[in-house]
């Protein structure tokens, strides 16, 4: 990226956010924090009102706004892909929004670019999501929304949630903290129940309640429950190599197993650590990827991978 274009984008951060760190910058367009504060400095000497504060970082005076952003087409693409991503991943409610949002993209883009992106968009496809599927229908057609602004706003939550496929609902109050998508959309939240963080899946929802009670604001991120949840299983520590071909869905399901780090090698395999509690779950899943996985530590999990291989071997391939 040329100073120009870094210039431009450090300003197109001052605007989007109330207040931006000066070595967040550095770090997101990968310059020393010494440069970040020479383009600061050149916004100042074009007229741009900034407010910088030691130990808390800049932002923009009060009422100051910039011309419209003119988008690249590479970005606007991009906002094309998230449009249909949100149409078929989330809720319906989360994908008008998604939609009213690109048709004011659209507006302000050029002729060129508009008919670009209405060429480009029958021929981009996503299939729904388990999460739409599920045999379990979500209970409100805007809980991806609902969930959002729980998150945002600190509200407490009442779910009525099946811990399981066949479970009896049990009424939650919740405090959540995050959403995510694995195979089944997910919200971590703080279970007054049980009295601690918990992970549940949105297709178990059977009803959803956003009060109006606010709770203080937690430091816990989803990050650091990912990491309580590997420090809860630590028993053994077991290095895996995954190869090119078997790493998507080794991304969307290492966080069940106690994924802590991983690393990509010279030959372009991954090498991935786990803290686990139990070798032979993590056997088992590890067998699914048959010749694309290999593991590396410790022995004993070598040991399980081949143990369990025999057995399906024997079960399924001997002769009666």
């Amino acid at each position: 990226m040329n100073r120009f274009d870094r210039i431009t984008a450090i300003l197109v951060q001052l605007q989007a956010r109330r207040v931006v760190k000066g070595q967040e910058l550095a770090e997101r367009y990968g310059v020393s924090l010494r440069t970040v504060y020479r383009d600061l400095r050149t916004l100042e000497e074009a007229g741009v009102p900034l407010c910088g504060e030691a130990g808390v970082g800049y932002s923009l005076a009060e009422g100051y706004r910039l011309p419209p952003v003119m988008f690249t087409r590479e970005e606007a693409t991009a906002l094309l892909l998230a449009e249909q991503l949100a149409a078929r991943l989330t809720d319906a409610g989360t994908a008008r929004l998604s939609t009213a949002a690109m048709d004011k993209l659209r507006a302000v883009l050029r002729r060129p670019d508009r008919d670009y992106l209405e060429a480009l968009g029958p021929r981009i496809t996503v299939l729904p999501g388990r999460a739409r599927t599920a045999s379990t229908a979500l209970p409100d057609p805007n809980i991806h929304q609902q969930l959002l602004a729980s998150i945002a706003g600190c509200r407490v939550v009442a779910l009525d949630y099946r811990a399981g496929h066949h479970g009896a609902a049990t009424r939650r109050e919740v405090e959540p903290i995050a959403v995510y998508f694995g195979q089944y959309w997910h919200v971590v939240a703080y279970c007054r129940l049980r009295q601690e963080f918990r992970d549940f899946r949105l297709d178990r929802i059977a009803g959803l309640q956003v009060g109006t009670e606010q709770f203080a604001p937690r430091p816990e991120t989803l990050q650091s429950y990912w990491a309580e949840q590997a420090e809860r299983r630590q028993a053994y520590a077991a290095v895996v190599r995954f190869a090119p071909q078997g790493l998507a869905q080794a991304q969307e399901n290492k966080h069940y197993f106690g994924w802590t780090q991983e690393r990509v090698l010279p030959d372009g395999s991954t090498e991935m650590a786990f803290l686990t509690g139990c070798l032979d779950s993590l056997a088992r899943w590890l067998l699914l990827f048959g010749p694309l996985v290999s593991p590396v530590s410790p022995p004993a999990l070598e040991a399980a991978l081949r143990e369990k291989a025999r057995e399906a071997y024997e079960h399924f391939c001997q002769p009666t």
